[in-house]
């Protein structure tokens, strides 16, 4: 006779499990992943254009020609014409990425009404992709040959008119700087806050107007308090471009080191600067605390953003 044992109510015999069953691990899936090795290549790039040239500057600070530890070359940072030229590139900064920001908000909502697949809409997005990163000597040279001291639109207007729009010629100094930065500012704006815009969905228009709202309503009660993280977070980052931006800046003001990236590189191309070795250093030390502040926040105010995106 064959004994049958009966396992208790509710419970349940498990039977082993067999290798490569599912829901079992087998040695296959227990083996080293090689797909890490797919960001080798950026890992490298982080590496070499990012990570080494911050050591660089850190530690090329805090040393003097001789390779002594020193602290003179932090100490100018509090000189009275690095504080100036900080104050300047801070301004510049500041100015354009608020007139950048204004104005790509505007397109934005010009565009809003577009069809997404439509032929203005996607000349649009392929001219701010190009736009946002046309900067440098291409740039400047732009702005040279069109208002510059002998510009098109300058020679054009004084022989026609003898209306002369470079007295002193305003281009090569500070004040020139600021309608070269606006120019790459508004695209990028575009290309940021053009999402975050896109995003506002249609349900929240109909429910304003169900209850009775205006379109002025939704924007000052929904709109722009939904916007309001993502465009504080397209400002800084504006802000962050414009203050480190060195191209467009060296190659038209090409006298005098009125901004931080200019006072760097005359600290590098300079045999002494203010008596202390090794400035260069301590000037880049403080343009990296100041821009990894301003993407800290950035950060922090896109994360804030992103939850009424989702």
């Amino acid at each position: 006779m064959t004994q049958v044992t009966l396992a208790p109510a509710g419970s349940e015999q498990l039977a082993p499990a067999r290798p490569g069953a599912p829901g079992t691990k087998s040695g296959a899936s227990r083996r080293l992943s090689w797909a890490w090795l797919g960001l080798t290549p950026f890992a490298a790039y982080v590496l070499l254009f990012l990570a080494l040239p911050t050591i660089l500057a850190i530690s090329t600070g805090f040393f003097d020609g001789e390779g002594a530890f020193t602290w003179d070359n932090i100490a100018a940072l509090g000189d009275p014409v690095i504080l100036v030229t900080f104050w300047n590139t801070t301004w510049l900064s500041l100015l354009t990425a608020a007139v950048g920001a204004v104005l790509g908000a505007l397109v934005c909502y010009a565009a809003l009404g577009l069809p997404p697949t439509g032929v203005i809409r996607s000349i649009l997005d392929a001219a701010t992709g190009v736009l946002a990163q046309f900067g440098g000597v291409m740039l400047a040279f732009m702005f040279i040959a069109t208002i510059g001291v002998q510009g098109v639109v300058t020679v054009f207007l004084r022989d026609t008119f003898a209306i002369d729009i470079q007295p002193g010629s305003w281009l090569y100094s500070l004040p020139g700087l600021i309608l070269p930065y606006i120019y790459f500012q508004v695209p990028l704006m575009i290309i940021t806050f053009l999402p975050a815009l896109s995003a506002l969905k249609p349900q929240w228009v109909e429910a304003n107007l169900t209850l009775g709202g205006t379109r002025s309503s939704f924007w000052l009660r929904i709109g722009m308090p939904v916007l309001a993280p993502s465009f504080l977070a397209s400002f800084l980052l504006l802000f962050a471009n414009a203050f480190s931006s060195y191209a467009t800046a060296a190659a038209l003001a090409s006298q005098g080191s009125q901004i931080v990236p200019l006072q760097i590189r005359a600290a590098l191309t300079s045999e002494t600067v203010l008596g202390r070795e090794n400035l260069a250093g301590a000037l880049a030390l403080g343009m990296i605390v100041v821009v990894g502040v301003v993407m800290w926040l950035y950060s922090l105010i896109q994360n804030r953003a992103a939850r009424w995106q989702s």
